[in-house]
C-alpha cells in the first residue's frame, strides 16, 4: 500500500457524492475511486443482510484496486456494516458516517434536535447506541423521508416538487421544539437550500461530510499514507448505468466527471 494508491469512496447511489466532494477539497492531492452501488439504490429499504453483503462486495473491490482506504460513504450501510468490515479488513482504513448527533446536542438551546435520514439508520441499533452514548438527555425527533432520496437520485435538487417534498418533513420536527437538524443521511446535503429556507435562517443543518474528510485525513497522516504532491485523479464508476450517472455527478460535483461501468463481478 502506498500513498499513491487511491482511496475508495461508495454509496448506494449518488449521495455519498456530497461525502466525495469535502474529501476532494480537504485533501485535493489524493486519487479518488467512488462507486455508486446505483443497481441497488435505496439501500435503506433494504435488509441489513443485504447491504452487509453490498458492502463486503464493494470493499473487496476497493482492495483488488489497491485502495488505501475505503469511505462507506452511506448512513445506512455504516451502521448495517463497518464493524464486520472492519473484521474482514483490519489493515485497511476504514471509515463510516454517521448522523451528527454529539454537535447537534451541543448547539441545542431547546433541548430538542430532529433527524432526517433513511428508515435502515433510523431503526439500527448502531444509530440507538449512538443517540445514547452521545445525547442522552437530549430529546431526538427521528424523520425518515425516503422520498428524499428518490429526488436526489433523479436529479430534483430544486423547484415546487423539492419544496412541497421537504415543507412537511421539516415543520413537523420544527414545531415539534427542534431547533437543529440533522441530514443523516448522505443524500440530503443536495437538498440544502431548500431545507434551510424550510426551516428558516438561523437554523444549523448538520452533515457529516467535513467531519468525515478531516478524519480520513488525520488516520492517513497516522499511517504515512497522506499524498501532499501532485494533483489528484477523481473516477467515478457505478453498478448500474454510467450514462445517467456521469451528468447527474457532474451537477452535484460541480465540475465535468466522466464514468463507467463496475466489472460485472462485483455488481
Amino acid at each position: 500500500m502506498l500513498s499513491e494508491s487511491p482511496i475508495g469512496v461508495y454509496d448506494s447511489g449518488v449521495g455519498g457524492l456530497s461525502v466525495l466532494r469535502a474529501i476532494r477539497d480537504a485533501l485535493p492531492h489524493e486519487s479518488l475511486l467512488y462507486v455508486a452501488d446505483s443497481a441497488h439504490v435505496p439501500y435503506g429499504e433494504k435488509t441489513q443482510s443485504f447491504v452487509e453483503q453490498r458492502a463486503q462486495a464493494l470493499t473487496d473491490y476497493f482492495v483488488s484496486r489497491q485502495a488505501k482506504a475505503v469511505v462507506v460513504a452511506c448512513n445506512t450501510a455504516t451502521a448495517a456494516a463497518i464493524a464486520q468490515l472492519r473484521r474482514r479488513h483490519p489493515d485497511l482504513i476504514i471509515i463510516g458516517v454517521e448522523p451528527a448527533i454529539k454537535p447537534a446536542a451541543h448547539l441545542t438551546h431547546s433541548g430538542v434536535v430532529g433527524v432526517f435520514a433513511t428508515t435502515g439508520t433510523l431503526a439500527s441499533p448502531k444509530f440507538a447506541a449512538l443517540v445514547q452514548r452521545e445525547a442522552p438527555e437530549v430529546r431526538i425527533l427521528l424523520r425518515p423521508c425516503p422520498e428524499w432520496v428518490r429526488l436526489v437520485e433523479q436529479g430534483e435538487l430544486t423547484g415546487p416538487r423539492i419544496e412541497a417534498a421537504v415543507r412537511t418533513p421539516v415543520a413537523e420536527l420544527r414545531d415539534a421544539g427542534a431547533d437543529v437538524l440533522v441530514l443523516g443521511c448522505t443524500h440530503f446535503p443536495f437538498l440544502r437550500d431548500a431545507i434551510q429556507a424550510a426551516a428558516g435562517p438561523g437554523v444549523p443543518l448538520l452533515d457529516t461530510g467535513a467531519p468525515v474528510a478531516r478524519w480520513l485525513r488525520h488516520q492517513l497522516q497516522e499511517r504515512g499514507l497522506l499524498r501532499s504532491t501532485g494533483v489528484g485523479a477523481m473516477q467515478l464508476e457505478t453498478t448500474g448505468s454510467a450514462l445517467a450517472l456521469a451528468p447527474l455527478a457532474s451537477r452535484l460535483l460541480g465540475t465535468q466527471v466522466d464514468a463507467a461501468v463496475t466489472p460485472e463481478r462485483w455488481r
